[in-house]
């Protein structure tokens, strides 16, 4: 009898690990949500900061609202390609989805310390795919998600730098014949909209990154499958991962705040107006796209474009140079912390 009751227990038992192992790493997940949001305060509120049109606390609280009704604008497509179009998702398990998100919070901090603007969306791709890679090897990567994603890395920010620019000459053009004072009262208006739609296009394309990572472990644990072969993403999760990064945006990096805002070039409220705009149409093309762009490279390319119209010794290279050196690393970083965290859990732990 007591053979019986201890072999059926057993199923039970292992169901229930299963699930307690999917809800952490929901919980891990939307913990890295919060610090992406955190971390990236800056893309959304230091042009609107810097300029003083709003101060740091009622710009947070602006950016936040965007993020999180971005829930209500954009679809799924990012999450689809994060959660199953970049790693073969029949090799991902729970110490793969963990040591991804790992590597990536690691990375993320450590860059938040020295207050350089990376990109949190390449350290969870880079987590995620460097723990895929320990695990069965190059043929975990699927090469036709990763092709775009890469292509982006370079372009996010000229595309975002060449807008800006434009803009910026068009409205030169436009308002030469206006008073200063008169400008500068238009766009302190004007860069409430755009820091909007900037937060809007941030909110819509990061928070789905951690909507694709929470589907895949739901599938990882059967708890979710795939339809037609591709990733559906449940109503609750969009929420919760919109109000995550919502609330990490509400908490704001101001390390990172100070070194977009001022550090690269100073911006009155027309040219923050220029980049917020550009930045906002860069993020609304790619989201439609499914392509998981940095925001923080985009913002940080319009800025360059901005401070580029009055003359190249505008921008601070010195600053740029460091930024882009951290670009460089983040991918390969985030996946040497999340490969040795993986080897780390699969041998004291499980696969």
């Amino acid at each position: 009898m007591c053979s019986k009751a201890s072999s059926s227990s057993t199923p039970d038992r292992r169901m229930d690990a299963n699930f307690v192992a999917v809800v952490g790493l929901i919980i891990v997940a939307l913990i890295f949500d919060y610090i992406n949001g955190f971390h990236d305060a800056a893309n959304s509120i230091a042009t609107v900061v810097s300029t003083r049109v709003l101060s740091p606390g009622r710009a947070v609280v602006w950016a936040a609202f965007f993020n999180f009704i971005a829930a209500f604008t954009f679809g799924t497509a990012v999450a689809k390609t994060v959660g199953s179009g970049l790693v073969d998702i029949s090799i991902v398990t729970f110490s793969v989805i963990f040591a991804g998100l790992v590597g990536a919070i690691v990375w993320d901090l450590i860059t938040w310390y020295y207050g350089l603007p990376t990109s949190s969306s390449h350290a969870l791709i880079g987590g995620y795919a460097g723990a895929a890679v320990t695990k069965a090897g190059l043929g975990a990567i699927i090469v036709s998600g990763w092709t775009k994603t890469l292509i982006f890395i370079v372009l996010a920010p000229l595309i975002g730098m060449s807008i800006a620019f434009v803009l910026m000459v068009a409205l030169l053009w436009i308002f030469k014949d206006f008073s200063p004072g008169r400008v500068d009262r238009w766009f302190r208006r004007l860069q409430l909209v755009s820091a909007a739609a900037y937060s809007l296009g941030h909110g819509g394309n990061d928070a789905q990154k951690t909507m694709g990572i929470i589907a895949g472990a739901m599938v990882a644990g059967g708890y979710l499958q795939l339809v037609d072969g591709k990733l559906p993403i449940p109503f609750w999760v969009i929420m919760a991962a919109h109000a995550a990064i919502a609330l990490g945006t509400l908490t704001g990096g101001w390390r990172i705040i100070h070194t977009m805002g001022s550090k690269i070039t100073k911006l009155q409220p027309v040219g923050g107006f220029a980049a917020e705009t550009a930045g906002a149409i860069s993020l609304f093309v790619a989201t439609n796209l499914g392509i998981p762009v940095s925001t923080t490279h985009t913002i940080t390319g319009a800025i360059i474009g901005v401070g580029s119209i009055k003359r190249l010794s505008a921008v601070r290279w010195g600053i740029a140079g460091r930024i882009i050196w951290a670009w460089v690393l983040t991918i390969p970083a985030a996946a040497f912390i999340a490969a040795a965290v993986y080897w780390v859990t699969a041998v004291t732990i499980a696969p």
